[in-house]
């Protein structure tokens, strides 16, 4: 007899992916099959296997791909098949999520099943917003309720005269539509119509928006600002402290648009530090690495390490690339050889140091010149001979300014980079739509694909608020050939620099 599988009824949070739980994470990292609903961020979906069964069950007013029913048996029938099913629930599985429903008809089906809590949206919007739910001050009491219910209705589920008399916090979820008409009964019921109330849409998201009023013209105000579902709607005094403790919504970048444009396997880097300064960040790859041509060459190379003087590598990915050759050879650091070693730029130079390498000479601009000056100050290289580490095709200024100097440059390819093909729509398909705020690029094949993609002088006529970020000279060089200055080029040239450019730019 198969063994059955076990549901897992997960709490996804209210939209940040940051806010789901470690046993959360732990879950989807081993599920079979994932069940999702509409308002799950997506790149929770990142976590689970690339074999996951990834199954959309999500559920919009008027729109249901599947009904409650269907859902509910097609958890029973994976878990009878032995998978592992997360059931993945936008906010807490057991706050107006039907997660009660679902657990009760997979307890009547004899299918094993756990219940992980999630961070809802009650709490955690309000918390972006700078709302406390309670203080000392004002409120010691939380009033928990669904929009849902017509407050016109004669037969309805809330007592609103008694929640009208009830002190304290009130908070309305799923609400934004009636919240006019909810208003309009609270004070009908006796509640004061200057009793302040804040309305948060897309709560924890880089999408958030708030608006604020009283009980008196708050529908006013959500009909005038558009504001649509989902939202949490927060009554009380505590609305007042908003000015005050609004921390979310301040950051740097927060309602602005930003395009990464690095490699897939890299883009998390610059999207994490963007993020977390309140940009929405569109990840939009436009290439992705592959192994040289010639593969003989670096074997090579590896084989004649102790012929090397010194070691120059032009990139973080160079590093990384050429040591997973390094480490299929040979078991031991010190088969490395006595060769010196140069970083170009402090990025490279970390990643390095990640090894617990030396870095014998860093010149920071990463121009063939630049370069050549500084080996020419440290020492003469003259019948020298350098490795140098980079990718297949590359600027050849590089080593030729090097053999001007006398050396004996052996120019070997770690990886070639090729276009990224991308998923079809997302985020490369909201940027032609509707555009960004900025482009960042953070190489020159990151300009070149993305012109080959996109054309990128005729997406800037298209959107032109859209501005340009470079990390770079030779970045910014790959743009002059498309007649494009950037606005701004980061200095140091690292993913760090990158982001203090936009930064002092806006």
């Amino acid at each position: 007899m198969k063994t059955l599988g076990t549901v897992y009824l997960v709490g996804a949070g209210p939209g940040d992916p940051g806010l789901l739980t470690v046993r959360g994470a732990e879950l989807l990292g081993r599920a079979d099959v994932v069940v999702y609903d509409a308002l799950v961020n997506p790149e929770l979906l990142r976590l689970a296997p690339r074999s996951a069964e990834i199954v959309f069950g999500g559920k919009r007013a008027g729109a249901h791909v599947l009904s409650q029913q269907e859902l509910n048996q097609m958890l029973i029938a994976k878990a009878r098949e032995g998978k592992t099913v997360v059931r993945l629930k936008g906010g807490d599985p057991y706050v107006f999520g039907r997660g009660g429903e679902e657990a009760e008809q997979l307890a009547d089906a004899g299918i094993p099943f756990e219940v992980v809590p999630g961070v809802s949206s009650f709490v955690a919007v309000p918390n972006y917003a700078g709302v406390p739910l309670t203080h000392r001050d004002c409120c010691s009491r939380l009033t928990l309720l669904t929009g849902h219910d017509d407050p016109a209705r004669e037969s309805e589920s809330i007592d609103w005269a008694h929640l009208a008399k009830t002190p304290g916090t009130k908070v309305i979820m799923m609400g934004t539509q009636r919240i006019g008409q909810i208003a309009e009964r609270l004070v009908a019921e006796g509640m004061e119509p200057s009793t302040p109330i804040a309305v948060v849409q897309w709560g924890t998201t880089d999408r958030q928006r708030s608006v604020e009023g009283t009980l008196a013209t708050i529908g006013q105000v959500v009909a005038e600002s558009q504001i649509g579902p989902p939202t949490v709607a927060v009554i009380g005094e505590v609305v007042k402290l908003r000015s005050k403790l609004n921390w979310f919504e301040r950051r740097s970048l927060f309602g602005r648009r930003l395009v990464v444009t690095r490699a897939r396997e890299q883009a998390s880097q610059l999207s994490r530090q963007l993020r977390e300064l309140g940009a929405e960040v569109l990840e939009v790859p436009t290439i992705t690495f592959e192994p040289p041509t010639r593969r003989e060459d670096i074997v090579d190379a590896l084989l004649e390490l102790n012929s090397y003087d010194w070691l120059v590598f032009t990139s973080p990915n160079g590093v990384t690339k050429f040591f997973e050759y390094f480490f299929r050879q040979f078991h031991d650091m010190r088969d490395l050889g006595g060769a010196r070693i140069a970083a170009i730029g402090p990025g490279t130079a970390r990643k390095l140091q990640e090894l617990h390498l030396q870095v014998d000479l860093m010149p920071e601009e990463s121009l063939a010149s630049s370069i050549a000056q500084a080996f020419a100050k440290f020492e003469s290289i003259e019948n020298l001979k350098i490795c140098l580490l980079r990718a297949e095709v590359a600027n050849p200024e590089l080593p030729r300014a090097l053999e001007a100097l006398g050396a004996i440059v052996d120019d070997i390819a770690c990886y070639r980079t090729v276009p990224d093909p991308g998923e079809p729509g997302g985020d490369a398909a909201k940027l032609i739509e509707q555009g960004a705020d900025w482009l960042t690029f953070t190489s020159a094949s990151t300009v070149e694909q993305f012109h080959a993609r996109f054309d990128l002088p005729a997406l800037l006529v298209k959107h032109p608020r859209l501005q340009v970020a470079s990390i770079g000279p030779e970045t910014s060089k790959a743009l002059a050939v498309l007649g494009i200055k950037p606005r701004v080029e980061a200095k140091p040239h690292t993913i760090e620099g990158l982001v203090a450019a936009v930064l002092s730019a806006i």
